[in-house]
């Protein structure tokens, strides 16, 4: 009788363990964000504006750019692929790349989903830039950020000017350096204007930017913007 006892409570014992086991592992299922990639970083480069990573995944070597940040050697981090360059050259570097991504979202948490996109978890990176306080009169002749977005459409193709502030730059991107302006206007909950230029800026500074519109311009890889104005040219207030 005792032994049948002993029997029951172990089972029953078995059972509480593997129900909790199932249990915890429910509860740590993470709904991935398609596209995420996993990579074991084995070398970091630090530039001015980015941190190059060379990394293995699925015994796969490969380079991935990323907005400057601190990254562990031998860490292991997550990402969502994002815009493929070909013998990409870093100037800082004075190294080509034979093929590397330039990845927005990084993070070393695997990256879930949150309302159908990629959640941005702590150590990645928001591709939009968050809004500064900032008012700035347009220039003589010029346009506010405002003006373009709610009248985009009798901007598409001409060539405007827009006083703002510089907030974000990635340098050297597809030939370019891209640059987030904004001058305290907004329209619709925009408030921001992307545009590429050769010209050199850097955040902070204060610009009038000159070039023509292009509407739903897509460059693939999900970079894709409303309105962007293309190859500006940039004068610093």
């Amino acid at each position: 009788m005792k032994l049948n006892t002993t029997i029951t409570l172990l089972v029953i014992g078995i059972l509480m363990v593997m129900v909790s086991c199932k249990s915890k592992n429910k509860g740590d299922e993470v709904a991935l964000a398609p596209g995420t990639h996993k990579i074991e970083v084995e070398e970091v480069l630090q530039t001015g504006n980015y941190t190059y990573l060379r990394g293995t995944e699925n015994d796969q070597e490969l380079w991935i750019a990323i907005t400057k940040q601190e990254v562990k050697k031998g860490g292991t981090y997550y990402y969502v692929q994002d815009m493929q360059m070909d013998n990409f050259t870093s100037k800082e570097l004075k190294r080509t790349f034979e093929k590397i991504f330039f990845v927005q979202t990084f993070s070393d948490q695997p990256i879930a989903m949150s309302n159908g996109k990629p959640a941005v978890s702590p150590g990645s990176q928001k591709a939009a830039p968050e809004q500064v306080t900032v008012k700035i009169e347009p220039v003589e002749g010029g346009t506010t950020i405002a003006q373009l977005l709610e009248k985009r459409n009798s901007f598409s193709g001409k060539t405007i000017k827009v006083s703002g502030q510089v907030v974000k730059v990635n340098t050297q991107i597809m030939g370019s350096n891209w640059l987030h302006i904004q001058d305290g206007t907004s329209f619709g909950g925009e408030y921001d204007l992307t545009v590429t230029t050769p010209d050199e800026a850097s955040v902070g500074d204060f610009v009038v930017v000159e070039g023509p519109i292009t509407l739903n311009k897509d460059f693939g890889a999900g970079y894709s913007y409303a309105v962007i104005m293309e190859k500006a040219k940039v004068a610093k207030k």
